[in-house]
C-alpha cells in the first residue's frame, strides 16, 4: 500500500475530513486528479434525472461540456426547458432534449422509457441522481412508499425498460448516485415501505439508498457479460437545494464546509467520461475510489438478502424479471 492509499484512509475514517470539501481538495492533490479529454463524449449520449438542480444540474453542465447528447429529465417541464435553454445558448447547438419523467409514478417511467426507445439511436450512459426527502410517510400513485416508489422503483424500471439501448452500447455505464449517510442504515427486507416502522423521513432516505446500492451490485452480477458497467457513488457533503431544505440544521453549521455541486458530481463525470473508471463494475465510490460497502456489520446486506430484495423491486415494479 501506497502512502497516498495510507493517508486516504486515515481521512476516510475521520468522516468529517472525507466528505466535506476537505477530503475532496486533499483527494485531489494527492492522487493527481486529471480532467476529462476534450469532447471526450462527442457522440455519446448521456440521460441525467433530477437534472434541474444540485447534482444532477452540475452532471448535466459537464457532459454537456464534454460534448454528450444529454438527455434532461425531471418533473417539472419548465423548470428543465430553462436548464436546456441555457445550454443551447452557451454551446450554440441544441443537444439537450428535455424528458418529463416522475420517477415515483410507474406510468410516468413507462412513457419517459417509451418516449426514449423512440427518439433516440443509442444510450451510452444512465446516471439515476432523483430523489426526494418526505416529511411524513406517503404513497406513489401505484400505492408505494413515496421514497422507496421515487429512489428505488421507478429507477429500476426506468433501467429495465432503457436495456435494450444500454445493451446496444459498446461501452454503457448506469451510476446511481448514493448518500454517505445510508451507512447508518440497515434494511428491514420485512418492512421495505415502512408500514410497521415508525417513519423519519431522513432515515427513509438513508435507507432507500442503502437499497440503491445493493440492487447496483446485483445488476452488476447478473449483467456481468454485458457491456453494461453498473456502479454506485456517493458525494459526500455537497451544497445543494435539497441538503438546505431537509437538513436546514446541518446546512448552517457545515455550510462553509459543504462541497460545490460540481465538487459532489465529480466522481459521476469520471465514471461516465473515463473509458477505464468504475472497471470492474459492481461498486462504490467516493472521490474516484472505491469504497466499502457497509461500516457496519448490522446494516449488511448479504448475497441472499440481496436476490430477496431484487424480487421484492421486481414485484413491485410490475414488470417481468430484467435479468433472471
Amino acid at each position: 500500500m501506497t502512502i497516498p492509499d495510507l493517508l486516504d484512509d486515515a481521512l476516510e475514517i475521520t468522516v468529517l475530513g472525507s466528505f466535506s470539501r476537505i477530503g475532496y481538495g486533499v483527494r485531489r492533490r494527492l492522487f493527481g486528479w486529471s480532467e476529462p479529454e476534450p469532447h471526450a463524449l462527442d457522440g455519446r449520449t448521456v440521460l441525467v434525472t433530477g437534472a434541474n438542480s444540485g447534482l444532477g444540474r452540475a452532471s448535466v453542465d459537464a457532459f454537456a461540456a464534454l460534448g454528450a447528447r444529454t438527455i434532461l429529465a425531471g418533473r417539472s417541464e419548465a423548470k428543465l426547458r430553462v436548464v436546456r435553454d441555457e445550454l443551447v445558448a452557451r454551446h450554440g447547438v441544441d443537444r439537450f432534449p428535455v424528458l418529463i419523467a416522475d420517477m415515483a409514478s410507474l406510468e410516468s417511467v413507462r412513457r419517459a422509457v417509451a418516449h426514449v426507445l423512440e427518439t433516440e439511436e443509442r444510450l451510452d450512459a444512465l446516471i439515476d441522481n432523483a430523489g426526494a426527502i418526505f416529511s411524513e410517510r406517503t404513497e406513489s400513485p401505484d400505492g408505494i412508499e413515496a421514497t422507496l416508489a421515487t429512489m428505488v422503483v421507478g429507477p429500476f424500471a426506468m433501467i429495465s425498460g432503457l436495456l435494450p439501448l444500454l445493451r446496444a452500447a459498446p461501452d454503457a455505464r448506469v451510476v446511481s448516485v448514493a448518500s454517505g449517510g445510508m451507512y447508518l442504515e440497515r434494511v428491514e427486507l420485512a418492512d421495505l415501505q415502512l408500514r410497521t416502522t415508525p417513519f423519519n423521513g431522513l432515515r427513509a432516505y438513508a435507507r432507500a439508498k442503502r437499497i440503491q446500492v445493493a440492487l447496483v451490485r446485483e445488476w452488476d452480477r447478473r449483467l456481468a457479460r454485458t457491456s453494461i458497467r453498473f456502479n454506485a457513488m456517493h458525494p459526500g457533503w455537497a451544497e445543494t437545494p435539497g441538503v438546505a431544505a431537509s437538513i436546514p440544521g446541518f446546512y448552517g453549521v457545515m455550510g462553509p464546509l459543504l462541497r460545490t455541486p460540481a465538487q459532489g458530481a465529480d466522481t459521476i463525470v469520471w465514471l461516465t467520461a473515463d473509458l477505464d473508471a468504475g472497471r470492474p463494475g459492481g461498486r462504490l465510490y467516493l472521490d474516484r475510489r472505491a469504497r466499502p460497502f457497509d461500516r457496519l456489520p448490522s446494516t449488511r446486506l448479504d448475497a441472499t438478502a440481496r436476490q430477496r430484495l431484487w424480487d421484492t423491486v421486481v414485484e413491485l415494479a410490475r414488470i417481468p424479471d430484467p435479468a433472471p
